[in-house]
């Protein structure tokens, strides 16, 4: 089903953009494109919690509703992932799991969290397979607003930079898996070549050898 893209710009646009997908949807925007197109509904987003389904129930000229429980609750206060570096063995699966390229580190050297970058998605947890990340609270410096949780506050604060970083990161994999497709094609046109060379080769050695053994004939019945 198509969406007016407007809408779905501005449904994400209320969104925490923490890509954590408790909505049940891979990230912010495809959850955004859900609720345009009546596939999932306003209060699926736990990060966002009850102002969040209050601000897209004024968009979409709808009812407020419970945050939905089978999604999640939602936290007062919010939490940043953090990797207890002595026991992290680089294994780089929580890198790979962050949406927002919070985590650093490179296979076998300990990684560490970006905390002003991270969304608090959680996503990093359940990958590491020695469990040496925890999720800790962050103390927020400015006031609250008036029935807006401070995580919610923190993250709508970060959702700027926050799908800036997601779009990045998926550009970044987009054009990795572009640039390794190009080297398989590369190689895959580089083996073909020399399988062809080879087989000229090989022809060019017999025909060679026909032609020794002909001259050789030759010779002899001449005598």
């Amino acid at each position: 089903m198509s969406a007016d893209q407007r809408l779905i710009d501005a449904i994400d646009e209320l969104l925490p953009q923490t890509q954590c997908g408790k909505c049940g949807y891979n990230g912010c925007r495809p959850y955004a494109h859900a609720i345009a197109v009546g596939e999932a509904d306003i209060n699926q987003c736990p990060p966002g919690g009850e102002a969040g389904i209050r601000s897209l129930a004024e968009l979409l000229g709808r009812a407020p509703k419970p945050l939905d429980p089978s999604c999640g609750s939602e936290q007062y206060q919010p939490t940043v992932a953090w990797i207890d570096e002595e026991v992290c063995i680089g294994c780089t699966r929580c890198i790979q799991a962050c949406p927002v390229d919070a985590i650093l580190g490179a296979t076998k050297l300990m990684h560490t969290v970006i905390r002003d970058e991270c969304t608090g998605c959680e996503l990093c947890l359940a990958p590491c397979p020695v469990d040496c990340i925890y999720m800790q609270p962050v103390e927020e410096r400015v006031p609250t607003q008036a029935a807006v949780t401070p995580a919610r506050q923190r993250v709508m604060r970060m959702a700027p930079r926050a799908r800036q970083r997601y779009e990045f990161r998926q550009f970044r994999l987009e054009r990795d898996k572009a640039e390794l497709a190009e080297k398989r094609r590369q190689r895959k046109e580089a083996l073909r070549a020399r399988d062809q060379a080879d087989k000229k080769a090989a022809i060019a050695a017999a025909v060679a050898r026909v032609r020794a053994k002909k001259a050789r004939q030759g010779q002899v019945e001449g005598r």
